[in-house]
């Protein structure tokens, strides 16, 4: 490799990794755990208990404090298990940030 390009090699490379840098430091948007109590209330209480002081739900449907106390509990899989749920339970279109809501929801109630 001559001179010049091995400049422009190093050049890139100091590039990606100050771009890098950069994104590490920018912080995440976070799940909003209030806000998938409330899309619960709206989407999956008719199913499962979602709230201590519901009072009825579908038998087949495990409540989300049982969910949440799971030892293989993990809001990411729960979100990405809403966004393609099983043959029992309906599409409801949530979009990915509804889902990671619900999660985290899920996950205060451990």
């Amino acid at each position: 490799m001559n001179e010049m390009a091995l400049s422009v090699s190093l050049r890139r490379a100091g590039y990606c990794i100050a771009v890098a840098s950069l994104l590490a430091t920018i912080p995440t948007l976070a799940a909003d755990a209030t806000r998938g109590g409330q899309l619960a209330l709206r989407w999956c209480a008719a199913c499962h208990v979602v709230r201590s002081d519901q009072k009825s739900a579908v038998i087949e449907a495990p409540p989300f404090e049982t969910i949440a106390r799971r030892p293989d509990f993990d809001a990411a899989k729960v979100a990405l298990f809403l966004q393609n749920p099983h043959p029992k339970m309906p599409d409801m279109g949530l979009s990915r940030d509804a889902t990671a809501d619900i999660a985290a929801y899920i996950a205060t109630l451990k």
